[in-house]
């Protein structure tokens, strides 16, 4: 969710002429317009915004020609770069440190959770808080409702992705269960998986006959088939 992920090429400007006090204001406009777009594009549940542009060192200056005001660096809302310029041979160039505060109602832990379990629905809630140096919070507690902890999560915790893992369902040499859909018609067989995989992976399995396919993971210990065999009888391990 880094704020990278909108483009900052988009040009905020004013038409000529400008007055020194009123290039802040531009910068704030221009930052908090990215910020909501972002919020936006994030899928943020009830962003709330603020915008603070901090005084330079540099006294501003009136521009009577067109000023324009351009994100340097956006990666995260507390603390960005933006750069407004006055065009002209007299014009100038001002760089600009802007801090925005954003909060959303975003997925953080109920309970305790060890390493390792599958979170379930009851694990987790939506609360609001500050996200503005969080980069990869979740806004859908769907996102984590099957995953599992790399770690123990605590009760209270804010969810970020990079604490998330998908639970391996398959385990080498275990048992599956193949089922094959076409239309209203399932099928089923017993096999053996011959790689670990979460769900949505790929992996080998020998099914019953002896012959190895390729098969996707779809819950605990069921996979389906996407290809064709891949050898005729048991590889070699």
């Amino acid at each position: 969710m880094l704020l990278f992920c909108i483009p900052i090429s988009q040009v905020f400007s004013a038409s000529a002429p400008v007055a020194a006090e009123q290039v802040p204001g531009m910068v704030e406009a221009a930052a908090r317009q990215h910020v909501v777009r972002w919020a936006e594009a994030a899928g943020l549940s009830e962003p709330q915004v603020s915008v603070t542009v901090l005084p330079g060192t540099r006294p501003l200056a009136a521009c009577g020609q067109a000023v324009t005001v351009q994100g340097a660096d956006t990666r995260l809302p507390s603390r960005m770069r933006f750069i407004a310029v006055c065009a002209g041979a007299n014009g100038w160039r001002y760089e600009f440190i802007v801090r925005a505060l954003v909060s959303a109602r975003i997925a953080v832990m109920a309970s305790d959770v060890a390493a390792g379990k599958v979170l379930a629905d009851e694990d987790v809630l939506l609360e609001r808080h500050d996200i503005s140096a969080i980069s990869d919070s979740i806004s859908d507690p769907q996102e984590a409702v099957g995953m599992s902890g790399k770690r123990t999560l605590r009760a209270g915790e804010i969810l970020r992705k990079g604490l998330l893992s998908a639970p391996t369902m398959v385990k080498r040499g275990e048992p599956v269960r193949i089922v094959a859909r076409r239309e209203q018609i399932e099928v089923s067989m017993a096999g053996e998986a011959l790689d670990a995989g979460a769900r949505g992976d790929t992996v080998r399995v020998r099914n019953a006959n002896g012959t190895v396919i390729r098969a996707r993971v779809t819950g605990a210990a069921t996979v389906e088939p996407v290809s064709a065999p891949v050898t005729a009888s048991s590889p070699s391990e």
